[in-house]
């Protein structure tokens, strides 16, 4: 069962701008994405849980085999950079991590294959919490 998925109607509104701008099959995470937001739950920015994950919040996260921790920005396509720090909605990690919150667990596939078991330890920051509504 997949847990809960809770997304602002300000960042519905434009993933779903975004997606129907581009052309059929434009990226792999496409169907997931759209998938995704038909199930979330949508919310008013300001009321948005301080513990959900939003576009543009900042996650650190844990390994579960190794406890290894490491923190990601979850971003729109055009705000990704080479700085290993963020990771866009449109990768398949990213369409997975928006609307989840603290404590819950994904799994993040290995480069060369397989997968981790990765726990959201914390929301750093989450725009709707620093009351940036407009972003």
């Amino acid at each position: 069962m997949k847990p809960e998925v809770i997304i602002s109607s300000l960042d519905a509104e434009r993933l779903e701008n975004i997606i129907a701008s581009l052309p059929p099959k434009s990226f792999p995470g496409k169907d997931a994405l759209e998938a995704e937001l038909d199930r979330a739950t949508i919310v008013e920015p300001k009321d948005v849980p301080s513990t959900v994950v939003t576009m543009n919040s900042k996650v650190r996260f844990e390994v579960e085999s190794s406890r290894e921790e490491f923190c990601l920005t979850l971003v729109y396509p055009k705000d990704t950079d080479a700085s290993g720090e963020k990771i866009s909605i449109f990768a398949p990690v990213g369409s997975a991590l928006l609307g989840l919150r603290q404590g819950d667990q994904i799994e993040w596939p290995k480069p060369g294959g397989g997968v981790l078991r990765v726990r959201i330890k914390e929301v750093l920051y989450q725009p709707e919490r620093a009351g940036d509504f407009h972003r």
